[in-house]
């Protein structure tokens, strides 16, 4: 009897230990995470509201947004070519399903850069916009936030001709016709244009500053291994004090059970009617 109870608390015990391995996961998972958030919001921190700089010192024509030079902003001269513009469908903002509107930006030294102006609504009782505001015309500064590449959707949705379904850059190239002279490496959110224009699409919201979960999470993780040891200590003890009571010959414990006040004094009511 004794060997089989060490064998089915070593079996507990086995069940405890996996428990808690996978919960370790789980929670490095978590931190790994909440590392990660925190990366980001001091990479925005350090340059959201950082002095613009020329296109060409962040980022030189034909390379990869570094991740160092997210958020960044740039200053961009030269014009606007609204006939190859573009719309990206399926865009939170506002609390509806927007839209984002790209614009290609020849520069001054010839590269082209897409712009991102901003977001409209659909218009009413249509399921395109119906008014976008047009960009500046003629020679335009434009002071916009470096923001990287975005990957095809992995359900492999396509968009109607003059929408795209994301910020695949490669794809808004083929779209535009633009060739190798467009950047394909990072686009830009607009900040401000000179001369500006009369209206302009909704500008973006800052990025948020929530942490995000992930540090309780982790730590939710780490308690539930500890009482998933707990637990079956307390199962084993149950088992021990159980088996104790049954060699000395006693009835098998039971758990005391406490009395509502409500209940007593109804039996005392009962006790004194029937004392009558």
């Amino acid at each position: 009897m004794m060997r089989q109870r060490l064998l089915r608390w070593s079996a507990y015990l086995a069940v405890a230990i996996v428990f808690a391995v996978v919960c370790a996961y789980l929670s490095n998972w978590q931190f790994s995470r909440n590392d990660g958030r925190q990366t980001q919001l001091e990479l925005v921190q350090r340059n959201y509201d950082a002095k613009p700089v020329a296109l060409d010192d962040l980022l030189p024509a034909g390379a990869t947004l570094p991740q160092s030079a997210q958020w960044h902003p740039v200053t961009l001269h030269g014009r606007y070519e609204p006939d190859d513009s573009l719309l990206v469908r399926n865009r939170p903002h506002g609390g509806t399903s927007a839209f984002e509107v790209l614009v290609p930006f020849r520069t001054d030294g010839g590269r082209v850069f897409i712009v991102n102006r901003g977001w409209v609504v659909a218009g009413e009782g249509s399921d395109v916009p119906t008014s976008i505001p047009a960009p500046p015309a003629g020679e335009t500064t434009v002071v916009a936030r470096l923001r990287p590449n975005e990957p095809l959707p992995p359900s492999g949705r396509g968009a109607p001709s003059g929408q795209v379904p994301s910020i695949n850059l490669p794809l808004v190239a083929d779209k535009i016709d633009g060739g190798s002279a467009v950047d394909t490496g990072a686009y830009g959110e607009l900040v401000s244009e000179s001369p500006a224009p009369s209206s302009r699409p909704h500008a973006f919201d800052a990025p948020s500053d929530d942490p995000g979960p992930f540090l309780s999470y982790a730590i939710q993780w780490i308690l539930f291994a500890i009482m998933g040891f707990i637990f079956i200590g307390y199962v084993i003890r149950t088992e021990v004090v159980k088996h104790r009571d049954e060699a000395a010959g006693r009835a098998p414990r039971q758990p005391r059970r406490r009395r509502d006040r409500d209940m007593d004094d109804e039996d005392a009511l009962l006790d004194a009617v029937e004392s009558r």
